[in-house]
């Protein structure tokens, strides 16, 4: 397993399970067999409604709660100072824990001073009920905006990324302050599935590794996270695999130049595309 190590020391598996859709006994069967077969990064939200499953997925498995780094989710409307701190602890009775490892904001608000959202979340890492404090889809001009609160260190920001959606101003300036980028669908969404791209299934045929593991391995050369959620077993065992081999610098240059800029996540309402940064 590749490990990112946070300022102050702490670890988290650059490999984790998206959980999204894993619901009901399915649900809580995923998150024990990605346990049992070495993850140790499960991914949740609020508004996945599954963090009951994935907290009864830990209680069943045998690896204990020390060894996962669990991160959940804070819903865009739950912004504010008192709603921040209510979701966070209905999320832990739902995930059966004391704490999350990492606590994020879901979607940007702009009717929430991110300042406010910000002192809500410290009272929480305070308290030991989150061990660190994140944030999800925000583009550069939100990120810089709560980078310049400096009020708590944002751990990572977690957006959609993939050889289809490559943003290259975004990752450095995460590089620049320390705070770890986390792609999900890093393997695209639908219609753009990157599975289908004739490049990666080159690259792929060439090096004898899945178009899956080529995705993942090009995304974890560039140091950034990857959530891939899976619900079939073989599957979270080849995106786990995506560790075990390196690209070589020739066949990593072909697949930044695949970059068509397209997202394949609805985002929050509104034209998010004239926004200043929506694609840096």
């Amino acid at each position: 397993m590749i490990y990112y190590v946070f300022p102050d020391g702490g670890r988290m598996p650059m490999i984790g399970l998206g959980t999204y859709g894993l619901r009901g006994e399915d649900g809580a069967r995923c998150v024990l067999e990605a346990l049992d077969m070495g993850y140790r990064h499960l991914d949740t939200a609020a508004t996945y409604e599954n963090e009951r499953e994935v907290g009864r997925g830990m209680a069943l498995s045998q690896v204990s709660r020390e060894e996962i780094f669990l991160t959940t989710k804070v819903d865009r409307e739950d912004l504010c100072y008192d709603r921040f701190i209510a979701s966070c602890e209905s999320s832990l009775e739902r995930l059966n824990t004391d704490y999350v490892d990492l606590l994020l904001v879901h979607w940007p608000n702009r009717e929430v001073p991110i300042e406010e959202t910000l002192r809500a979340a410290q009272r929480l890492v305070e308290q030991g009920k989150a061990r660190r404090f994140g944030v999800s889809n925000f583009i550069r001009p939100y990120l810089e905006e709560a980078v310049g609160a400096d009020r708590l260190p944002i751990a990572t920001n977690q957006v959609e990324y993939h050889p289809y959606l490559n943003q290259k101003g975004l990752l450095r300036y995460c590089l620049e302050k320390r705070i770890l980028l986390t792609a999900y669908s890093p393997l695209g969404h639908g219609k753009g599935h990157v599975l289908n791209d004739p490049v990666l299934q080159e690259i792929s045929q060439r090096i004898g590794r899945t178009v899956a593991q080529v995705a993942l391995r090009w995304l974890l050369q560039k140091g950034i996270a990857v959530i891939p959620k899976s619900a079939s077993r073989s599957r979270m065992a080849e995106n786990l695999a995506a560790a075990d081999f390196e690209l070589e610098e020739g066949l990593a240059q072909r697949i930044e130049a695949l970059e068509e800029r397209k997202r394949l996540i609805d985002w929050w309402p509104g034209d998010f595309e004239k926004d200043p940064g929506a694609f840096e």
